[in-house]
């Protein structure tokens, strides 16, 4: 099945660990993880989308399309509704903007899988570990997404996930797999990655 993919990076939330400071602008190893992810996915995707409600944050970027959030305070749903709602492509490929170790060849991977499948989300899988942000959601569930963030206070991605034909790409617990999902969460994870 043939299908086009825009990337998507969400560059939002509050941070509020990092007394404001937007996650996707620590710099790892010199550079800034928005900068690493960008270049970590700017030749599989003609289309780069980031969320951010703050694009002056990022200026200096100009090869991506900047989108904000429709939906104030949902989280990670939010900004994925935003890229549903703003892409021109069948699917996205939704990237937590903390990722700092993203891997162009499982990308890839996960792209032909999906392509190659009718599932309208596929998500990786690592032992008993899901990452609904390193995964492609077709533009087909917008709909039942606005409903989802409409008709309550639950905005949890794996609850909202459940309701539709959602695929696992089950990949070996190695080390290696492990840090393309390393994300930052607190102080003391940069100074381990450092």
């Amino acid at each position: 099945m043939d299908c086009t993919i825009s990337g998507v990076i969400l560059a939002g939330g509050a941070s509020k660990r990092f007394g404001g400071i937007t996650k996707s602008n620590i710099v790892i190893g010199g550079e800034r993880i928005i900068s690493r992810i960008i270049n970590s996915i700017n030749c599989i995707f003609d289309e780069i989308i980031i969320v951010t409600n703050n694009p002056s944050e990022f200026r200096e970027i100009k090869e991506c399309r900047f989108v904000g959030d429709q939906y104030l305070k949902a989280g990670p749903l939010g900004g994925i509704h935003a890229a549903l709602k703003s892409s021109l492509t069948d699917a996205i490929f939704v990237f937590a903007g903390d990722m700092p170790f993203l891997r162009k060849e499982l990308i890839k991977e996960q792209i032909n899988q999906f392509c190659l499948s009718d599932y309208d989300i596929l998500i990786p899988l690592i032992g008993e570990f899901i990452e609904p942000l390193h995964s492609i959601y077709r533009v087909t569930v917008l709909e039942d997404l606005e409903r989802f963030l409409s008709g309550g206070k639950n905005r949890s991605v794996r609850e909202f996930i459940k309701l539709f034909h959602t695929g696992f790409m089950r990949l070996e617990e190695s080390e290696e797999n492990k840090r393309a999902f390393t994300n930052i969460n607190t102080r003391s994870d940069i100074s381990e990655l450092c």
